[in-house]
């Protein structure tokens, strides 16, 4: 055979390599095609009543500002001795030249110090044994390191902590008494958590949740007139703050903290400690966090889903509305409602490393923070769900 002849057979392999990978291409993309009008199918009661998205998927998105901050709605509520909240306080220091995430950590120490917030640090709400148990993580986009503490006790600042285990360890997660030990180590100092104003709603949970057990309110105890046994309704809390931002170099940080579910089972972690869940960070893409029901959020790892949604190319929004449609379509049958849909809330924040920002939550009403530059403000969040006239 000639070098020609060689030649001409390699050409008719390439080609015919080409043809059976463009076949197989196509015939995945197909299967693909179909899978996903089955699942849109599959998910058309969910998302019938969601909010319309900024942009259409798939089309260019308009880059945003930079510095930007975004952070829960409590993230504009609690306020430091200079009157900044959480995302004022962030901005600031973003201003400032700090790195994003000392100016996230600064952000939400404000919110863990405050004990009017009965979601987060000092004041928040106890376990099922009158027990403050605290969580958080961060993460630094541009080393792509991380940190977490969970059901950490006696110590105000978590978050603080957090930093810590990523910048004074070879791990990623401490828990319970080694994470106490080790804020000891670095000069943390123990004190209680629990204030009279979280004691005194922990101790109406206690007389009121059951009417099986021997504590009681102080109207079935004849302190107060006219009152019968029996079960009290008593709306649980779910709380959280998470704070993300992108610096002017366009570099991208993040941290959530909380107190997890008010009343608790002991040692119970939620998805706030959970890099992936609760936060994640990608200096290449952006950020997101969450507040709302951790479990579900764990069970789909969806912080870092809506970021790989943001690579794929859809906005912070498009993104935040995808993974809430993926946690509906998987919740199971105990906690949806008559019409199918999840009985819970839960609620996502993220940031593009060009400075787009979004929020969605499984239901209407909720409201983000925000802060691009420009001033502090909230803004409604997206939403899967709307809210009928007298739901709760």
């Amino acid at each position: 055979m000639t070098n020609r002849d060689r030649e001409h057979e390699l050409d008719r392999k390439l080609k015919d390599e080409n043809e059976e990978w463009t076949r197989r291409r196509f015939m995945q993309t197909s299967a693909a095609a179909l899978a996903g009008g089955a699942a849109a199918r599959l998910v058309a009661p969910t998302t019938a009543s969601a909010q319309q998205v900024d942009m259409a998927p798939g089309s260019p998105a308009k880059a945003g500002s930079l510095p930007v901050v975004v952070s829960s709605a409590n993230g504009l509520k609690s306020r430091d001795a200079n009157g900044l909240s959480a995302v004022e306080k962030a901005m600031a220091m973003l201003r400032d030249k700090a790195d994003p995430l000392d100016a996230v950590i600064a952000g939400v120490n404000i919110v863990e110090d405050d004990p009017k917030d009965h979601s987060v640090g000092f004041g928040g709400l106890p376990n099922e044994d009158g027990v403050v148990e605290l969580d958080s993580c961060c993460m630094h986009g541009p080393t792509h390191k991380a940190g977490g503490v969970a059901a950490i006790r006696n110590i105000r600042n978590p978050s603080k902590v957090a930093r810590l285990v990523l910048q004074r360890t070879d791990h990623v997660l401490l828990v319970g008494e080694g994470a106490l030990r080790f804020a000891k180590a670095h000069g943390f100092a123990e004190e209680e958590l629990l204030t009279d104003a979280a004691r005194e709603i922990w101790l109406r949970w206690k007389e009121s949740h059951s009417d099986h057990d021997d504590w009681l309110s102080p109207k079935e105890a004849g302190l107060e007139k006219g009152s019968a046994r029996g079960r009290i309704p008593f709306e649980r809390t779910w709380g959280t703050i998470n704070c993300c931002a992108v610096d002017a170099k366009a570099d991208v940080a993040g941290v959530t903290t909380t107190s997890g579910l008010a009343f608790k089972i002991p040692g119970r972690v939620g998805d706030s400690p959970i890099i992936g869940a609760g936060l994640y960070v990608d200096n290449a893409v952006g950020a997101a966090g969450s507040t709302g029901r951790g479990e579900a959020n764990l069970q789909n790892c969806a912080s870092f889903l809506i970021v790989e949604f943001m690579r794929m190319g859809k906005s912070p929004q498009e993104a935040c509305l995808e993974t809430l449609k993926r946690i509906a379509e998987h919740t199971e049958p105990r906690l949806r409602d008559k019409s199918g849909r999840p009985e819970f809330g839960l609620t996502f924040y993220a940031v593009a490393k060009d400075g787009r920002y979004g929020s969605a939550s499984m239901w209407s009403g909720a409201q983000y923070a925000v802060h691009d530059g420009t001033k502090a403000r909230l803004e409604e969040c997206a939403y899967l769900y709307k809210k009928q006239t007298g739901s709760p």
